[in-house]
C-alpha cells in the first residue's frame, strides 16, 4: 500500500477527532497524527521527568546551588534554551582531578569536622532562629511559610539526617532571599506612600472628609496582610486624589477673588451713587431755586433742560452698575458650579479611577497597571507568570431571556465567587463586556489551567439566584504563560485566542496555549 501524503494524513486526523468526539487541542491533533502516521508520540516538554533530574542533582558549592535553582526555574517555564544553559553551567561546577579525588574521600568519611559542628543543640537554635525572623518576613508568600514550618519542625527534632538538613537549608536561603526582598520593597514603598500624605497636608482644602478619606485609605493600605499591590493602588489614588484637590482649592481661591472683586465694585459704585445722589440732589435744589426766583417762561426752560438732563445721567448710571453688578454675581455663581463638580469628582475619584463600579474588578486602566508591575517582577526573579482570559457562556442569551438586570448580577456573582478563589497575590480584572482576565503570578502554565478549572468546579456549585430561579454560570477560558520576549498584552492576546479555541470545542472548558 502507498504512503498517505500529509495532506491525506491531516484530512483523516481531522475526521478522527471528529469521530472520537475529542476538542480540536494541539495536544489531541498531535497525538492522532502520529498515530496515523506512524510516527512515536513524544511529549513537547517533560518536565517531570527534568524536575526528578534536578531533584537528584547534588549542591555543593555556591555555584551549583545557582545553577540548580536556574535549572528548576526553566523548567517551570519550560525553557528548553534556560535548561539547557542551566545543566552546562552546572556541569563547570563539577570536581576534577584532585579535588574530585578530596570529595571523594570526604564523601566517604563516616563524620567530617563541619558536620560534627552541626550538634543538636545547634541545629535547634537555628531553629529558634528561623521561628523568631518569621513575623519579620509576613505570611502572605503561604508556600514560604509552609516551608519555614517544616524546616522548624525538622530542626527541633533529636534524630535527624544532617546532610538532609543541610539540603533543606540550601533550599530555604533561596527562598528566604525572595521574602526578604518583598519585605524590603513593601517597607520602602510603605514608605514613599507615608510622604506622599504628608507633602499633600499642607495643600489639603478646608473641607477635613478629604483628609479623613485619604487617612482611612492609609489604613486599609497598612493592614495585614501587606502586598506591594495593594500600596502601589492606594499610592495612585492618592496622587488622583491630591490632584483634584489642588484643582478645588485654585478654583475656591478664584472664587474668594471674584467675590472680594465684587464686593469691592458694589462698595464702589454705592459711594458713586451716592455722590451721584449728593450732586443730582444740590442740583435740584439749585434748579428749584432758579425757577422760584423766574420772572418769565423764557428763565424757566434753561433750568428745566438741566433737570432732565441730570435726570437721565443719574437713570444711566443706575442701570450701569445694575448690569456690572450682575455680571459679576453670574461670574461667582459659574465658579461655585464648577468646584461642586470638583467635590463630587472627589468622593468618587477612590472608585472609578481605577475599578469597574459594577463588579469592583481592576477596569482595563487598572489591569495595564498590574499587568505592568507583575512583569517587573517577572524578569526581576524570573519567576513565571500566567494569564487567564474568562467569558462566560451564552451571556447574551442570559441577557436576553432574562434581562439586562440579571445579566449585572450574574457578572457580579461570578467575579465575588473569583475572588473567593483566587489567591491574595492575584488579580481580577474586567477586560470587556463578559470577559475577565485574572493574573496568576508565580503560576505555571499547567498550575494556571488547574486554577482556572477549580474555578469552574466552584460555580457549577453555586448557583446565581434570578429571584427564585437557580441559574447556572459557566465559562470558556485560556491560559497563557508570558513568554520571556513579549509583552503582557500578547500574552492575553494568546489566552484569548485559547478561549475561542475552548468556546468552539463545546464550552465551558479551559484551554492552554
Amino acid at each position: 500500500m502507498s504512503e498517505k501524503k500529509s495532506f491525506e494524513t491531516a484530512r483523516e486526523t481531522l475526521k478522527q477527532l471528529t469521530v472520537r468526539k475529542l476538542p480540536p487541542t494541539p495536544v489531541n491533533y498531535k497525538a492522532i497524527y502520529n498515530e496515523i502516521a506512524g510516527i512515536p508520540s513524544v511529549e513537547h516538554f517533560p518536565a517531570q521527568e527534568l524536575r526528578n533530574i534536578a531533584s537528584a542533582l547534588q549542591a555543593k558549592t555556591p555555584g551549583q546551588q545557582r545553577q540548580k535553582g536556574l535549572l528548576e526555574s526553566s523548567i517551570d517555564r519550560m525553557n528548553w534554551d534556560g535548561v539547557r544553559a542551566a545543566l552546562v553551567a552546572y556541569a563547570s561546577y563539577l570536581p576534577t582531578g584532585t579535588d574530585s579525588a578530596h570529595s571523594v574521600a570526604t564523601t566517604a568519611a563516616p563524620v567530617s569536622d563541619s558536620v560534627s559542628a552541626l550538634t543538636p543543640e545547634f541545629l535547634a537554635q537555628m531553629g529558634r532562629l528561623i521561628e523568631y525572623a518569621q513575623p519579620a518576613l509576613g505570611t502572605d508568600d503561604a508556600r514560604f511559610t509552609e516551608q519555614s514550618r517544616e524546616l522548624i519542625k525538622t530542626l527541633k527534632q533529636p534524630d535527624l539526617n544532617v546532610v538532609a538538613v543541610k539540603q533543606m537549608l540550601v533550599n530555604y536561603s533561596h527562598r528566604l532571599s525572595f521574602a526578604a526582598e518583598d519585605q524590603a520593597e513593601i517597607k520602602n514603598t510603605l514608605l514613599k506612600l507615608l510622604h506622599l500624605v504628608f507633602e499633600n497636608i499642607a495643600d489639603l482644602s478646608i473641607d477635613e472628609q478629604w483628609l479623613i478619606g485619604q487617612m482611612e485609605a492609609l489604613k486599609t493600605a497598612s493592614a495585614p496582610p501587606l502586598s506591594l499591590r495593594r500600596l502601589d493602588d492606594v499610592s495612585s489614588l492618592l496622587k488622583d486624589v491630591i490632584s483634584k484637590q489642588k484643582d478645588a482649592k485654585h478654583k475656591s481661591s478664584l472664587a474668594q477673588s471674584e467675590m472680594r472683586q465684587m464686593l469691592a465694585a458694589f462698595i464702589e459704585r454705592l459711594s458713586q451713587m451716592s455722590q451721584s445722589t449728593g450732586e443730582f440732589q444740590e442740583k435740584m435744589e439749585e434748579s428749584a431755586r432758579l425757577i422760584e426766583n423766574a420772572k418769565s417762561i423764557e428763565e424757566i426752560s434753561p433750568v428745566l433742560k438741566d433737570v432732565v438732563s441730570a435726570t437721565r445721567t443719574m437713570a444711566k448710571d443706575t442701570l450701569s452698575a445694575r448690569d456690572e453688578l450682575t455680571t459679576m454675581r453670574e461670574q461667582a455663581s459659574s465658579t461655585q458650579v464648577e468646584i461642586a463638580k470638583l467635590h463630587q469628582e472627589l468622593d468618587r475619584v477612590s472608585t472609578q479611577a481605577r475599578h469597574d463600579p459594577l463588579t469592583g474588578a481592576l477596569n482595563r486602566r487598572g489591569l495595564e497597571e498590574a499587568l505592568e508591575r507583575e512583569i517587573s517582577t517577572f524578569r526581576r526573579k524570573e519567576t513565571p507568570l500566567s494569564v487567564g482570559l474568562l467569558d462566560i457562556d451564552n451571556f447574551k442569551a442570559l441577557n436576553d431571556t432574562l434581562g439586562h438586570g440579571i445579566g449585572d448580577g450574574a457578572l457580579k456573582h461570578l467575579a465575588q465567587v473569583a475572588r473567593e478563589c483566587m489567591r491574595p497575590q492575584d488579580t481580577l480584572s474586567r477586560y470587556g463586556g463578559e470577559e475577565f482576565v485574572i493574573l496568576l503570578p508565580d503560576t505555571s502554565l499547567e498550575k494556571g489551567i488547574e486554577a482556572m478549572t477549580r474555578l469552574q468546579r466552584e460555580l457549577t456549585k453555586r448557583f446565581f439566584m434570578a429571584g427564585t430561579e437557580k441559574v447556572l454560570i459557566t465559562f470558556s477560558a485560556g491560559v497563557a504563560q508570558l513568554n520571556n520576549d513579549e509583552s503582557g498584552m500578547e500574552a492575553i492576546k494568546r489566552a484569548d485566542q485559547a478561549m475561542y479555541l475552548a468556546k468552539r470545542s463545546g464550552k465551558n472548558r479551559v484551554v492552554g496555549t
